[in-house]
């Protein structure tokens, strides 16, 4: 049922806002052509989302620059039957006339459906699950992991496969868009240096101001494969570097552009980010900043730490990119988290399972594919990171429960988080992309190599696709979900490996 704050706060919106447009028939074309969404589960509800844009790629999304008053419902069936929460949110022009709707008053551990209307317009119908309640006991979760959706590199097929899943929520690592301009030809990375035509180009340059990153998101969005997995399931979403700019970091851009520039980018860049993903109030930017890292605890099962590893991370050592090893790695003065955020993921036990759920390869590797004389390492790494690295590992040690949840590396990887000592601390599984790197093959050349060189290594797989996790209080499964294109339509999905590994054990077995 709708509960009293939610009255309050709709009435105050709209008191609060004498320029709403009230009109019945407002709009020339269908409002919610981006979809619906919900994100950031609770055990007594959820974020449910949209955006009003008749016209996306238009300016302002083909809206007026009035605020507009939008009707939500919530049933406990799909066909809305027995509603058990419904109010009123005010789509406003200063957020793109996004929506963010907190609903409380659910039921905890159970499915729910919503949707949205204004006059006699009616958004597509999502679903979400709330959590259980706060510490019960729980004996099943089954989450996927997604993220690295480059819009030209392939088509979204997998998300289609995702939404058919049977997930209690999707934990998104990032790059949900990508910043560059439209192309015309790209690289075959899996044949060498061949030239092909992208699947599909983004609209525009590369992007920099608000109107812009606004574009880019209603582009992604207006894909439906994409939006059945929101209309299936809850997203926690994080971000990496592409929703702003390859590889940035709190006080570095890779362009060298002075950083008071940089920031006035990064302020639009989040801004865009916060006006379309579902998440909380709390978490809108302010300024060039935003409360991203947040805590999410399924029962007594799994207790997910939601990191960001872009805000308060130095520069990349050694000129950044795959290169030797060099002294910088070492520097005691680096840092990835923060001291809060650090805490936040070295806490003590609170579940059967500790996840942290972040963005970049936890894992040591050495990236040499072929020749090379000395060691390869990515720079945008924890690896490249050995002080605050260490300081992560040595306060989770000896626990047997934590499993590192990772994507960026646009490949399927799984192996053992060792520390300095070489002593393994944690298993990590790397989600693949859902499209960047094209349609990728089963192993790129060289990663016999890099199995060799890297003993911790179990897995390694270059195809698109997704990650589902099956955690039971015990044992832990990942289903490595891969498409056998995303070039053209119809890419069938398979499951190329299951890794488990049984609480306690810091081990790896297929």
């Amino acid at each position: 049922m709708l509960t009293r704050r939610l009255m309050i706060a709709g009435a105050g919106a709209m008191i609060a806002a004498p320029a709403i447009l009230r009109a019945q028939t407002l709009f020339t074309a269908w409002p919610f052509r981006l979809g619906v969404a919900t994100g950031d589960p609770a055990p007594d509800g959820f974020v449910i989302w949209t955006r009003l844009a008749p016209d996306p790629l238009a300016e302002h999304g083909g809206m007026p620059m009035q605020a507009v008053p939008v009707d939500w419902e919530v049933a406990s069936d799909e066909y809305f039957r027995a509603i058990v929460g419904r109010g009123q949110a005010i789509a406003r022009p200063e957020l793109g006339h996004a929506v963010h709707v907190e609903v409380t008053g659910l039921q905890p551990d159970r499915p729910y459906w919503y949707r949205f209307l204004i006059g006699r317009e009616r958004s597509l119908t999502g679903r979400a699950r709330t959590m259980p309640a706060a510490g019960s006991a729980i004996d099943r979760l089954r989450i996927g992991v997604a993220g690295c959706q480059h819009y030209e590199d392939g088509l979204y097929t997998a998300y289609r496969h995702m939404a058919g899943e049977d997930l209690a929520f999707v934990f998104h690592y990032g790059d949900y868009i990508y910043e560059g301009r439209s192309s015309h030809s790209r690289w075959d990375r899996g044949r060498g240096p061949q030239p092909i035509a992208p699947v599909r180009q983004h609209v525009g340059q590369e992007i920099y101001d608000l109107a812009d990153y606004r574009r880019r998101y209603a582009q992604t969005k207006l894909d439906t494969d994409l939006q059945a997995a929101h209309a299936a399931f809850a997203f926690f979403p994080t971000f990496d570097d592409h929703e702003v700019d390859n590889n940035w970091t709190a006080t570095h851009d890779q362009d060298d552009v002075p950083i008071e520039y940089a920031l006035l980018r990064r302020q639009a860049a989040l801004q865009a980010w916060y006006e379309h993903m579902p998440v909380r109030r709390a978490t809108m930017p302010q300024g060039p900043a935003i409360r991203m890292a947040r805590n999410a605890r399924w029962g007594d099962l799994a207790d997910f730490r939601f990191l960001d590893t872009r805000q308060f991370r130095s520069a990349q050592p050694c000129g950044d990119g795959f290169q030797p090893i060099c002294a910088d790695v070492a520097d005691p003065k680096a840092d990835i988290l923060g001291p809060d955020q650090e805490k936040m993921a070295t806490a003590p036990d609170r579940a059967r399972w500790t996840v942290l759920a972040q963005q970049i390869m936890m894992m040591t590797m050495d990236r040499r594919t072929g020749d090379e004389p000395a060691p390869i390492m990515n720079m945008d790494t924890w690896s490249a990171y050995s002080t605050p690295r260490d300081r992560v590992l040595k306060a989770l040690a000896g626990r047997g429960d934590v499993v590192v949840l990772t994507g960026d590396e646009h490949q399927n990887f799984a192996g053992q988080v060792r520390d300095s000592a070489g002593r393994p601390v944690a298993v990590e599984f790397v989600s693949t992309s859902i499209s960047s790197g094209g349609d990728g093959q089963d192993r790129r050349p060289g990663s016999d190599r890099m199995l060799a060189n890297n003993p911790h290594l179990a897995f390694i797989n270059d195809q698109r696709g997704y990650l589902v996790c099956d955690i039971g209080r015990d044992q832990w499964r990942s289903d490595f979900m891969v498409v056998d294109r995303v070039s053209t339509p119809g890419g069938a999905i398979s499951r190329r490996s299951s890794l488990t590994v049984d609480r306690g054990t810091v081990a790896l077995r297929g």
